[in-house]
């Protein structure tokens, strides 16, 4: 394949970024007319890929079409440190065995959004498990504490008497020692890891290779339209889930978030964008476009059918405020001769994690039985089948069977 000129690549580079550092080193890279060598680490902290992961591989896929070679790097051995960015306490670091169960769900998730012929998949456990102590201390030579708590959330916790644990600093230097065993030509990643990014320059160079360039690009917003897209903060859809989670989830954003979604995930679609301009020019309703946005994001994970069932499932649910049509059968021993505590029976369908939870729950009004709204903490029910139903999508079909003495 013919790469198109340099300057023509630099546009496709520079399009829905953030920050590119710099457009004249680029600029350089290019004109040597050789693929380049683009990393980009994605620390397997949860065993799912979400939307948010989808903006920066949307990127890559991009730029492998140019013909450059992406290094979608899993920090198998980082995920054990804990990426410390936006954190205001240390993160709880996992085991090898939780790091390596979700690492190898990746490798599938991302075969679906990047062309793995064009790829190569690295662990870096691969060099780190074999580093030494002293070649550890050679690279930690190269910093200084002043220039790790030049970082905002370091510097934060630093300022108001909070523990930073000295492992910690490692992360950005190992994510930055990545790129020298790369040698990569750039990294891409989102804003919130820019200092990260930057570290990576200068920790190649104290190697004697080249700086990479930086490209980051921002930040999606999870569905609670307040934090960025997340699993621990638990405002994330992830790539794997049911296409009527997706459709569902996809659907509950806020009206604000639409612009920003559209611009970050949506493909190239006339109608789509045809409607977008109706709803910008007040003529449209944003439920439609948002209709269309969710039905996009099903069809990309799951295929035309499935996403044509979820919006069923969505319309019969939500519109029509009907029971989905497959909903899973739970039978629950009664424990008592008047029936079983609600508390239990959440417990029991997996709706709820604790007792506590399940209190919570009910309290927030997020649970129905038949569609009526339970608000009493101490619910007993009684033996008989009902609907359960937890929040808007959640449902299951409950025999709660008598009493046996």
């Amino acid at each position: 394949m013919t790469q198109p000129a340099p300057e023509a690549q630099l546009e496709i580079f520079r399009a829905r970024t953030q920050s590119l550092i710099s457009d004249a080193e680029l600029l350089v890279k290019l004109r040597r007319g050789k693929p380049l060598r683009i990393k980009f680490g994605c620390d397997p902290s949860a065993p799912d890929l979400h939307l948010g992961h989808v903006v920066p591989l949307t990127k890559l896929r991009a730029l492998q079409e140019l013909g450059h070679t992406i290094i979608f790097l899993v920090g198998d051995f980082t995920a054990m440190i804990g990426d410390p960015t936006g954190r205001s306490r240390t993160r709880v670091s996992l085991s090898r065995e939780e790091v390596q169960r979700n690492a190898d769900t990746y490798r599938e998730q991302v075969s679906t959004l990047l062309d793995m012929t064009k790829a190569e998949i690295r662990f870096n456990s691969e060099w780190m498990d074999r580093m030494t102590a002293a070649e550890l201390i050679q690279l930690t030579s190269h910093q200084t504490v002043a220039r790790l708590i030049e970082r905002e959330d370091f510097k934060t916790r630093y300022q108001s008497g909070t523990p930073i644990a000295l492992h910690e600093f490692l992360y950005p230097l190992v994510q930055a020692y990545d790129s020298v065993v790369l040698e990569a030509d750039l990294e891409v990643g989102g804003t919130d890891q820019l200092f990260n990014l930057l570290l990576g320059r200068e920790i190649q160079r104290a190697y004697g290779q080249e700086a990479q360039v930086v490209l980051t690009l921002p930040l999606l917003e999870g569905t609670d339209g307040v934090e960025k897209m997340s699993k621990s903060l638990d405002n994330a859809i992830g790539v794997r889930e049911a296409p009527h989670e997706i459709f569902g989830k996809t659907m509950s954003i806020p009206d604000r978030l639409l612009p920003r979604w559209l611009e970050l995930l949506a493909e190239p679609d006339p109608d789509l964008e045809k409607l977008q301009r109706s709803v910008e020019d007040g003529e449209g309703n944003p439920r439609d476009l948002k209709l269309a946005l969710a039905r996009q994001l099903a069809r990309r994970f799951h295929g035309e059918q499935a996403a044509a069932e979820a919006e069923a499932h969505f319309d019969r649910v939500f519109r029509q405020h009907q029971p989905p049509r497959d909903v899973p059968e739970l039978e629950v021993a009664s424990s008592r001769p008047e029936g079983e505590e609600l508390v239990q029976v959440l417990l029991a369908s997996g709706f709820a994690a604790s007792r506590s939870a399940a209190r919570r729950l009910i309290r927030q009004g997020g649970v129905r039985l038949d569609q009526a709204r339970v608000e009493e903490l101490d619910r007993t029910v009684a033996p008989g089948e009902y609907l359960l139903q937890v929040g808007k999508r959640r449902f299951a079909r409950v025999r709660v069977t008598p009493f046996q003495a």
